[in-house]
């Protein structure tokens, strides 16, 4: 790799300890992946943040370090609302612990808006072509295939390395040549809202890391290609996907049909729905419902609002999303929460301790319905929002 007098600096330690270290990462990286340089990102987004998921040796490795990160930089969720904890069902050890943590960054000059939504957030605007150095698994799906910005799947230290010295290495979904599709997905049926995710949940079995384009009888919504993305790359490992005629560099770049062809019907849509109204050989009773996995939208707060209106549920239910988006919509908070639903901020249902304390939960998430058996020990059932809120068990009409 070539570096600049003033990152051989770095490197060399002049500029102090924790940017020699975090240089020391984003070398590394770049030897291993054959990069050529460090470019400048405009962005972070820093996983590693809930205590569920890095303990107490994360939480040292971060209290030690020092310095200010150089570009706008923001953290992944955290394992629980950090201010409704105690609503969550939260112990006051591990929220004593995940302060910490949040606070340990802070320091460090990142902001403490724990979302995998980043690119909601005032000051984290992405543009097509941006370079940018994310690591939350669906953010980095987001902005690469919907927004057309580049950055790859980053671990929670090459990102953290990467704002501390506000550039990353110039490899992978950075290059144009590896941005190319090399497997083309036939989607034999008109789609709508969780169909998505039960498609991502399906292909990325399949796709694992690849690169896909999808050709699609529907044309999602953004709110739907993110559903994709976060079920691609929960079920496999895809940080990067096209749609023919949808996505930015598709449209642009007008790439040739890859050779190889997965095919998906409504049967294979379907079966993603039936076989998960099982677990295992028995029908088990929801307990708890969540959806925002992705952390919720505007527009799906706005939905869940109109749903939820006038309605009261008769089990917990979970809608997630950033607090910034919650802020700005008080009165769809507050017409959710009339329901008995929660509006959890900060947190989702995959890396927060809360989610333990049930047995059976029910999703709209292709992400979660990858994850929430695997990392939570809790059974899964995937629908629709409609189904969701159904399963919730209204009770009557206020």
């Amino acid at each position: 790799m070539h570096l600049t007098r003033e990152e051989e600096r770095t490197l060399n330690g002049e500029d102090g300890e924790t940017l020699q270290k975090a240089i020391e990462i984003l070398v590394a990286l770049g030897d291993i992946y054959g990069a050529d340089k460090l470019i400048p990102i405009k962005s972070a987004q820093i996983a590693g943040v809930s205590y569920k998921t890095i303990g107490d040796a994360g939480l040292e490795w971060i209290s030690d370090l020092n310095g200010k990160v150089k570009v706008p930089a923001v953290l992944n969720p955290a394992g629980m609302d950090m201010l409704r904890w105690e609503e969550m069902g939260v112990d006051a050890e591990f929220a004593k612990k995940q302060h910490e943590i949040v606070a340990a960054y802070e320091k460090l000059g990142i902001q403490t808006k724990c979302t995998c939504t980043p690119y909601y957030l005032d000051g984290f605007d992405v543009k097509y072509g941006d370079h940018l150095a994310w690591s939350e698994s669906s953010a980095v799906s987001y902005s690469n295939s919907v927004l057309g910005a580049r950055t790859n799947r980053e671990g929670g230290p090459s990102a953290l390395s990467a704002a501390l010295v506000g550039k990353t290495a110039n490899f992978g979904y950075h290059l144009d040549e590896m941005r190319e599709p090399v497997i083309a997905v036939d989607v034999d049926c008109e789609l709508t809202g969780s169909d998505y995710g039960a498609l991502g949940y399906l292909a990325g079995k399949t796709i694992g890391s690849r690169v896909p384009i999808f050709y699609m009888q529907s044309k999602p919504s953004k709110d739907e290609l993110k559903s994709l993305g976060a079920a691609l790359a929960a079920s496999g490992a895809v940080a990067l996907y096209h749609v023919e005629g949808v996505s930015p560099d598709a449209v642009k770049l007008n790439y040739e049909r890859p050779d190889e062809t997965l095919s998906v019907g409504k049967e294979d849509i379907l079966e993603v729905y039936e076989k998960t109204a099982m677990i295992g050989d028995e029908i088990r009773d929801t307990d708890i419902v969540t959806v925002g996995c992705p952390h919720c939208s505007p527009d799906e707060m706005q939905k869940i609002a109109a749903m939820l209106h006038g309605k009261t549920l008769q089990k917990e239910m979970w809608v997630c999303t950033s607090r910034e988006v919650a802020d700005r919509h008080p009165e769809l908070v507050n017409t959710i929460e009339k329901s008995g639903a929660k509006v959890v901020c900060d947190t989702c249902m995959v890396v927060s301790p809360a989610a333990n304390n049930f047995q059976c939960m029910m999703v709209n998430s292709g992400k979660a319905l990858s994850y929430v058996p695997s990392m939570c020990k809790v059974s899964a059932k995937y629908g629709s929002i409609e189904k969701c809120i159904e399963e919730a068990g209204v009770l009557d009409e206020n």
